[in-house]
C-alpha cells in the first residue's frame, strides 16, 4: 500500500543530464496503476477532445502514458487514422501495448528529436505531457516540422499556481517544497511563435478535485509517476505537520488539488 511516506514531490526542473533517465523510470514504475489514479488526467483531457478536427489521417499522442487517448483516437478517427503514441517511459508502452495491441505504433523516442518524417502528420494530441519537456522551444518546433501545412496541435499543459495546496502542505523552513518549475502562458505562446506556427491559440482553465486524505492526494501524485525518484528525506515530524496544514485546507467536497490548465491550439 502506498504511504505518504513513501512519496517524493515532484522535482524542479534540475540542470543534470540524467533528469529525462529519473523522470522515464519514475513513468514506468507507476504504469501499472496509472489507470487507478489518472482521474484528473483524464477530465482535462477531455477539454482538447471537443477541439479535435473533423478528419485526420496522421495522428501522434505525444506522451500517450498506457495509451488511453491513443485507443480513442484510433476510435474515433476510423480505420483511416493511423495513431501513433509517443513516450519516453518504456513502461508505459509496455503497458500500451499490453492494453491496446498493434493497432496503434508504439514508439519510445524524447519529444525533442521525433524519428518522423517532415510534414507527415494531420494532428498532434498532448495531454500532461509538456510540462515534463525541459526544452519547450525545440518540442514545439519539432511539432511545428512534423505537421503537414494545416495540421494542428492540441496541446494540455500545466502552468504556475498548479498544486499549490500540495506546495503549501509540504514546505518546510526555508526549504520550499521540491514541485517542476512550471512555464506560464507567455512562454509557451513565445515558443510557438519562434517555431512558426501560423495560428496559435491560447486559453487557460483552473481545474480543481477532491480527495478524502493527504495519502489520496499523494497517491494521485505518484500514481501516474509525477514525481523523480529522489531521497526526500521525509520524517514523521514533517508527515505530521503536512497533514495538519493541508487539513487547514479542507472544503465540504474534500481536501483540494488545484491544477492551472493551460490549452494551445497550434495549427502550421
Amino acid at each position: 500500500m502506498t504511504t505518504v511516506t513513501d512519496l517524493d514531490l515532484a522535482p524542479a526542473r534540475p540542470p543534470s543530464a540524467d533528469w529525462q533517465r529519473r523522470v522515464a523510470r519514475a513513468f514506468s514504475r507507476a504504469a501499472p496503476r496509472y489507470k487507478c489514479f489518472a482521474a484528473a488526467q483524464h477530465a482535462m483531457g477531455e477539454t482538447l477532445w471537443t477541439r479535435l478536427p473533423a478528419r485526420a489521417d496522421a495522428i501522434l499522442d505525444l506522451g500517450c502514458g498506457p495509451g488511453h487517448w491513443s485507443a480513442r483516437l484510433a476510435d474515433r478517427f476510423g480505420e483511416g487514422g493511423a495513431v501513433t503514441g509517443l513516450d519516453l517511459a518504456p513502461g508505459m508502452l509496455e503497458e500500451a501495448r499490453r492494453c491496446h495491441g498493434k493497432r496503434i505504433h508504439w514508439l519510445c523516442t524524447d519529444a525533442a528529436a521525433l524519428p518522423l518524417p517532415d510534414a507527415g502528420l494531420d494532428l498532434v494530441f498532448s495531454n500532461l505531457a509538456l510540462q515534463w519537456c525541459p526544452d519547450l522551444e525545440a518540442v514545439l518546433a519539432e511539432l511545428h516540422r512534423v505537421l503537414r501545412p494545416g495540421g494542428r496541435a492540441l496541446i494540455n499543459t500545466l502552468m504556475p499556481g498548479t498544486l499549490a495546496e500540495v506546495s503549501e502542505a509540504w514546505s518546510r523552513p526555508s526549504q520550499p517544497a521540491a514541485l517542476l518549475d512550471f512555464r506560464d502562458a507567455a512562454c509557451h505562446h513565445r515558443a510557438a511563435r519562434l517555431a512558426g506556427f501560423s495560428r496559435i491559440g491560447v486559453g487557460a482553465t483552473t481545474q480543481r478535485f477532491h480527495y478524502p486524505d493527504l495519502a489520496a492526494v499523494m497517491a494521485s501524485i505518484k500514481g501516474v509517476g509525477a514525481q523523480a525518484a529522489r531521497g526526500a528525506g521525509l520524517t514523521r515530524a514533517d508527515l505530521t505537520r503536512a497533514t495538519r496544514r493541508y487539513e487547514a485546507l479542507r472544503e465540504p467536497a474534500g481536501l483540494p488539488v488545484t491544477y492551472h490548465l493551460l490549452t494551445l491550439e497550434l495549427e502550421r
